[in-house]
């Protein structure tokens, strides 16, 4: 069986999202001839845990946890909060927030951790793997980002041992949405885009989680277009073989966001929408799992709607499923045309009608609209075309499933194969 190093910063207990999609190609990967090697941070202390994904890890890989430099900590004393305060992603780049440390801290984060905070890694893990690489033979390096400083790790290890390297790109690199609307100087995106073009060159093949990334990244490298694959987030099966019947005794109808939702995708004609049909005698409760801006909850206050609303806050990955199945409607916001949420695969193996606000974003659009899942609106509707339209909707399943992360761990095994013949 060939071997892969797979290098991923988030790694169970950590409970972040983009940790799922290799976690699945990696435990899958072994049905197709390829077995992994995953070096990863020793803790993560920025994300929430979810212990249970610890029983998610593959009995027959080795897991290579590696020391940092932690920013973070750094991010804490800083803005007064305590060592083991949580930090909350929408919070750390909040534009609402008008506090000066946070502030002078964002800019820093903006200018000075380049590609990003976690470059603080690079040495650690460079030094360690070089170690292991002398010793142990490999027939390809696997990067996961963000954080894109990853892939910088596997640029180097790639060049010092002739190694194919892979990258996996979760999310846009110079222009990540993350930057939208904060400044970072001239320097600091030249040295970026530096970064960008070397893991570009260097790779044997990339892998983009949409379409629309992988053209992007196409029209500023066209030497990327013969080399490159898009793989879908997608979902986990086994996920959903385990979901408990719905409460029909329930009278509310619970409407359900899962995961972060930042002040730049902010519904705001919805809530208003929502306090009128309320007003009216119906009874509709907001749910929302895992992180929300400052801005979001503002919006709710302003409109009334606290007393229906549920914060629930972080959550274990089967219960956020269990929740996003018992609701009645599912939101997502999306924020530009490159940006198709992880969790739009799982809302739509789930069945649920779904809600989507969104800037101009085709791949989006067409995934609802195939799928019969739901509405596609602008951020200007107000999600009244929606609601009337309810009993059009029904999620075509065999379309669903085929976004199953063991397909695309079938796909990468065969670019393997491909690369390394």
């Amino acid at each position: 069986m060939r071997k892969v190093l797979f290098l991923t910063y988030y790694w169970p207990p950590s409970g972040k999202a983009s940790l799922h999609f290799p976690l699945q190609l990696i435990k899958y990967l072994s049905e197709f001839g390829w077995q992994s090697t995953v070096a990863t941070v020793a803790e993560d202390t920025f994300s929430q845990k979810d212990y249970s994904l610890l029983a998610e890890i593959p009995a027959n890989i080795t897991v290579h946890k590696i020391k940092t430099f932690e920013p973070f900590n750094l991010y804490r004393k800083f803005t007064g909060k305590k060592a083991s305060d949580p930090l909350v992603a929408s919070e750390t780049i909040s534009r609402e927030n008008n506090n000066l440390s946070h502030r002078i801290s964002i800019w820093i984060r903006m200018n000075l951790f380049i590609p990003d905070a976690r470059i603080g890694w690079y040495p650690f893990a460079v030094q360690f793997l070089k170690k292991l690489l002398k010793h142990e033979k490999f027939d390809a390096i696997i990067t996961v980002g963000p954080p894109h400083s990853t892939h910088l790790v596997g640029l180097r290890l790639s060049k010092l041992f002739h190694l194919p390297h892979i990258p996996i790109f979760i999310d846009p690199w110079v222009d990540i949405i993350y930057y939208k609307d904060f400044r970072r100087s001239a320097i600091t995106v030249g040295l970026d885009k530096y970064f960008e073009s070397e893991v570009l060159r260097n790779a044997s093949h990339l892998i983009f989680v949409t379409k629309s990334t992988r053209s992007d990244f196409v029209e500023k490298y066209p030497f990327a277009l013969n080399k490159s694959t898009v793989l879908y987030w997608g979902y986990n099966e086994d996920n959903f073989s385990v979901i408990p019947e719905k409460d029909k005794t329930f009278e509310d109808k619970i409407l359900l966001h899962a995961g972060n939702i930042f002040d730049y995708q902010n519904p705001k004609k919805l809530w208003q929408y929502l306090k009128g049909k309320i007003a009216a005698g119906e009874k509709i409760k907001l749910q929302f799992v895992g992180t929300v801006s400052p801005g979001i909850r503002e919006s709710i206050i302003k409109n009334g709607l606290e007393k229906v609303t549920e914060f629930f806050g972080f959550l274990p990955y089967q219960e956020v499923i269990n929740k996003l199945c018992a609701a009645d409607y599912l939101l997502v916001c999306t924020t530009e045309k490159r940006h198709v949420p992880g969790k739009l695969f799982e809302y739509l193996r789930s069945q649920v009608p779904i809600l989507c606000f969104s800037e101009e974003n085709p791949e989006v659009e067409e995934l609802i609209t195939t799928s019969n899942s739901g509405k596609f609106l602008s951020y200007q509707n107000s999600g009244e075309e929606f609601f009337k339209n309810m009993h059009t909707f029904a999620t075509d399943l065999s379309f669903a499933k085929g976004f199953d992360r063991k397909k695309a761990a079938s796909k990468l095994a065969e670019i393997l194969n491909g690369i390394c013949a």
